[in-house]
């Protein structure tokens, strides 16, 4: 098996809510796939309901904790921090955490979007991002 993750299925309970809250952050549906596909640097963000993938998976849907993961977003800039966790609060988001020096040497916050997911916007100085957003670890 390669090590790569090709595909993040984003269990939401309304994708057309979820992908309004993209499409207000700028992002892009694609076009030929529909507004719950998005091609994200060599990886594909899906959103589907929730409750219908619990059911494929086999598990039950109910929960509203700490899901034992975020979604990161990782910024060219120490600067670009504020100003990605300002666009998602416009867009409708919750700061829960304002972007603060992190104890490994970066610079991040953390913001809860319309279906409770939390999402972590980070600058790491050890990240190099390309253009299409594909992140790169340093040697």
């Amino acid at each position: 098996m390669q090590q790569r993750i090709s595909l993040l299925t984003l269990g939401v309970r309304d994708v057309a809510r979820q992908a309004d809250f993209l499409k207000a952050l700028g992002w892009r549906h694609s076009p030929k796939h529909g507004e719950a596909w998005y091609q994200c640097g060599g990886m594909i963000l899906f959103l589907y309901p929730r409750s219908e993938l619990a059911e494929d998976a086999g598990v039950s849907c109910e929960g509203d904790g700490f899901r034992g993961f975020t979604l990161a977003y990782n910024t060219r800039s120490k600067g670009e921090v504020e100003t990605v966790l300002a666009e998602a609060k416009a867009a409708g988001a919750e700061i829960v955490k304002p972007a603060q020096d992190a104890f490994w040497g970066g610079y991040s916050g953390y913001f809860r979007d319309p279906d409770g997911n939390l999402w972590e916007v980070a600058w790491n100085p050890g990240f190099q991002i390309a253009a299409d957003g594909a992140v790169q670890l340093s040697e």
